[in-house]
């Protein structure tokens, strides 16, 4: 009997707890009896370590960078590249031709042939048949060179926005021509796919939606309706999050009893925590840091109402999340986000950045409970019907060529 097709899963940071819905996909292509092993570029710091999922994950994650500082290790895989010539020869002309501009940016490029060195090594050993990474950045050079070297085909899960900030630099176009599948979030990212590769390639450009267990989500059996706003993200620019706290600022002054929960953590922590004394939030608001999966269903199964005012966006995994516990959501009209929210059917979207705009659709949700639930329903109904982990898991098995939709 021959045995199961092996994938390697590769991103820059494996497990991380920005990025649950990677840890969701492998273990539901798992349960698909695919084999999956798991590497990353960098280890992940016990923060992102906060469930026994993360930990199992951490426990068993290749991980390049750690393994290429030990010096047998990185000598090994010198030795085992220098021993095939012409895939060594055709991977340092890849890894230049695809190199940015300028010293530094060269610089970088050849660490990533020697991360390519470790990985390609490490991957042949363990037998693995396809290679897939998430995002087209730096991973995903590391990847496409691993690939050359070793000869196994690799694709990669296309997300945005950071995928399409610099796309000369790394290279969408060429990464898109070698790969041999090209998983896209939402029909938004195939667009910026096909806008940056040539239309022989389109072909190779799939949806496969990230995905949740919609089960694991629901309102909390004794929570009384009230006015509890939550967001969940990473405390960084991008996240929109000023706009939040003004918008709430103005929903407190219509409902005093409004609370605002921010999960996660990042670099604007502190200037949002200012910036809520400021405000005269301090009382109102709670910043909790990173939670672990269980405890993140546990905070939006009390919330009544979801925010995200991002300027940047995929398509969010927390949105999903919220949708399926049945609260309303609040988010922008940015990216993905409509593929995934319908204003007024499945929640409230906006424009990103206003205020006025925010902060009107959010008094209207607090002041109509019963249409905000309304809202809420439809929202569950339509995460369950195109975002589930499992439906999403057979669709990339397909892409990878391991089984039929």
């Amino acid at each position: 009997m021959p045995r199961p097709v092996r994938i390697a899963y590769l991103t820059g940071e494996y497990p991380a707890v920005s990025h649950t819905f990677i840890l969701r996909e492998v273990l539901a292509l798992r349960r698909l009896g695919v084999e999956v092993t798991t590497c990353s570029i960098r280890r992940t710091g016990p923060e992102h370590h906060r469930g026994p999922d993360e930990r199992q994950a951490a426990a068993t994650t290749f991980n390049v960078i750690e393994t290429a500082k030990n010096p047998r290790a990185g000598l090994d895989a010198l030795f085992w590249s220098l021993a095939r010539p012409g895939r060594l020869w055709r991977t340092i002309r890849l890894a230049l031709a695809t190199r940015p501009a300028g010293i530094k940016a060269t610089v970088w490029q050849l660490f990533y042939l020697l991360e390519a060195m470790v990985l390609a090594r490490h991957l042949t050993r363990q037998g693995v048949d396809r290679i897939h990474n998430h995002f087209a950045m730096a991973s995903s050079s590391v990847a496409m060179l691993a690939s050359e070297l070793s000869g196994i085909p690799y694709g990669f899960t296309l997300h945005g926005p950071a995928d399409f900030w610099d796309t000369g630099r790394w290279r969408l176009d060429v990464k898109i021509a070698r790969a041999v599948h090209v998983a896209c979030i939402s029909h938004f990212a195939r667009s910026q796919g096909m806008l940056h590769s040539a239309p022989e390639h389109w072909d190779k450009l799939r949806i496969v939606h990230c995905g949740i267990d919609p089960d694991r989500y629901g309102p909390h059996p004794g929570h009384t309706p009230g006015r509890d706003i939550l967001f969940i993200g990473r405390l960084a620019a991008a996240k929109g999050v000023p706009v939040l706290l003004e918008a709430f600022a103005r929903a407190r002054a219509a409902f005093p009893d409004a609370r605002l929960t921010l999960i996660g953590d990042g670099p604007a922590r502190a200037a949002l925590e200012d910036r809520c004394r400021q405000l005269g939030l301090a009382d109102a608001v709670r910043f909790t840091g990173y939670l672990s999966q269980d405890e993140v269903a546990a905070e939006l199964s009390r919330a009544d109402l979801f925010a995200l005012p991002s300027f940047a966006e995929g398509v969010p995994v927390v949105l999903m999340e919220a949708m399926a516990t049945g609260i309303p959501v609040l988010a922008t009209r940015i990216a993905g986000i409509p593929e995934l929210v319908e204003d007024g059917v499945s929640g409230r979207i906006v424009a990103p950045g206003d205020v006025e705009d925010f902060a009107g659709a959010m008094i209207a949700l607090l002041a109509d409970p019963a249409a905000a639930r309304v809202l809420g329903d439809a929202g569950r109904a339509r995460v369950a019907s195109d975002f589930d982990i499992d439906r999403e898991a057979r669709k990339l098995a397909a892409c990878l060529g391991l089984a039929a939709d």
